[in-house]
């Protein structure tokens, strides 16, 4: 039987697993995650208010509940766990679905002011990223600045946003909820170098930012008006006119007096994070213009808006994996319809599935054909690569490399763990936010006592 390892189980990797157990009867699939939880970014990057997105890990539950195919997390792969060439001794195949880990900086000065995060980093923390970092980001938050116009960026916008009776019935951490619940923030501004008919977050995401009890949105029509698009939509695709239409309609409303002003504003671009008693207290904008091409130029006039917090959301960006090429412009792995290219050539064995394939684009549901594509690929390979033998079952050959897998087993201990700890905070399902309480909550299964099903 052909064995095949999928590195990472977010939507990507899942996915990969799904198309390979559908497309041939005979495949093994094991689904390897650094973490001790899967799901990737439906757990861990979607916010915890988007219960319907959230409950997208039902459908990829299903799939690593399959029978031919065994989850194992707490296993790294890299230079600081089982080395890639180590992996593909182990397995048929390998694919790599390990995402776009990074996020773009700005790179502007005063970027490394204590105050200066990315958007990474908050969700990271109001997720319970187990890697997050135990920062105060709220303290002596008054005004909050979001740099960027996508979803990412409307996400810790709304949450800045929300009161703690709107986030308690949530999964999110007691600490993170606490420190919200805290917040004093006030104002939050939401900024994009480019006009409305360019922003690339979805109208769905926009309107919410208009349903939040204790907030209002404020817009300026006059700087609304600097796209030109603004005054006549009609020529733009339906996605980007609705914006319009919803942005058109807050710039026409009058204030209501809320706890809360989430201001939009365009055509500012940052050019430096100022210092203010040793932290972040300033963000200077350059205002921009359209440049007739699509894009913007500066036009020499400045806006300093006060700030003590500035979330970056300007895009992620993959990082090399050791043992694999790497694309440094593109931040990807070069690939022929998933195969990995070394040098030119096809490297037998070797696949990617996700964002480290085609790079930080598209949906969630943009997964299943970048999977179904290196499926087919491998599937097409499996005849050459299923005649190379096996030292036997990797589950044991991991251990031995030094893994400590958390079986499935496991996993369900977490969530048994997780749905205890809310009913003693009078919540629901509260996620347990670092390593140590993951794997004391995963118990035996963390250190392979408690195996996965044998595989028929």
């Amino acid at each position: 039987m052909l064995r095949v390892a999928v590195v990472g189980s977010g939507p990507s990797g899942v996915y990969t697993a799904q198309s390979l157990v559908q497309l041939d009867p005979d495949v093994l699939v094991d689904v390897l995650d650094r973490l001790p939880c899967p799901y990737g970014l439906v757990r861990y990057g979607v916010a915890p208010d988007h219960e319907k997105i959230k409950s997208l890990q039902q459908n990829l539950r299903a799939v690593l509940e399959h029978e031919r195919v065994r989850f194992l997390g707490g296993v790294r792969v890299g230079a600081d766990g089982v080395p890639a060439a180590r992996l593909r001794e182990l397995y048929h195949a390998v694919v790599y679905c390990v995402g776009a880990a990074t996020d773009r900086h700005l790179g502007i000065p005063g970027e490394e002011l204590p105050g200066s995060w990315s958007a990474t980093e908050f969700v990271s923390w109001y997720s319970a990223h187990p890697d997050a970092v135990p920062a105060r980001f709220l303290h002596g938050v008054d005004s909050a600045v979001v740099v960027g116009i996508g979803n990412v960026a409307v996400d810790v916008t709304r949450i800045l946003a929300r009161g703690a009776a709107e986030l308690s019935p949530t999964d999110m951490p007691q600490a993170a909820l606490a420190a919200l619940a805290a917040s004093e923030v006030r104002e939050i501004h939401m900024v994009g170098r480019r006009g409305p008919s360019q922003a690339r977050f979805t109208t769905k995401e926009l309107r919410e930012l208009g349903t939040l009890p204790d907030a209002e949105v404020v817009v300026d029509e006059a700087e609304l008006a600097l796209d030109p698009a603004y005054g006549d939509p009609s020529g733009l695709a339906a996605a980007q006119r609705r914006n319009v239409e919803v942005l058109r309609g807050w710039a026409a409303s009058p204030a209501r007096g809320a706890r809360r002003r989430i201001r939009l504003r365009f055509f500012l671009r940052p050019v430096e994070l100022r210092a203010v008693g040793g932290r972040l207290g300033v963000v200077r904008f350059e205002r921009t213009a359209p440049d007739g091409r699509g894009g913007v130029t500066g036009t020499g006039r400045y806006e300093d808006v006060p700030s003590q917090l500035a979330l970056r959301s300007v895009g992620y960006r993959g990082t090399p994996l050791e043992g694999l090429p790497f694309d440094a412009g593109h931040g990807t792995v070069p690939h022929l319809a998933g195969r990995v290219v070394r040098d030119g050539q096809v490297a037998p064995g070797e696949y990617v599935a996700g964002w480290i394939k085609r790079g930080p684009t598209g949906v969630i549901g943009t997964n299943r054909p970048c999977a179904k594509e290196t499926a087919t690929s491998l599937l097409a390979d499996a005849p050459a690569l299923v005649r190379r033998e096996l030292p036997g079952d990797p589950l044991s050959l991991l251990r031995a490399a030094g893994a400590e897998p958390v079986g499935w087993a496991g996993w369900q201990a977490i969530e048994r763990a997780e749905a205890e700890l809310g009913a003693s905070l009078g919540r629901g399902v509260v996620k347990l936010p670092d390593w140590p309480s993951l794997r004391a909550a995963a118990g035996p299964a963390a250190v392979g006592v408690q195996d996965p099903p044998p595989l028929r």
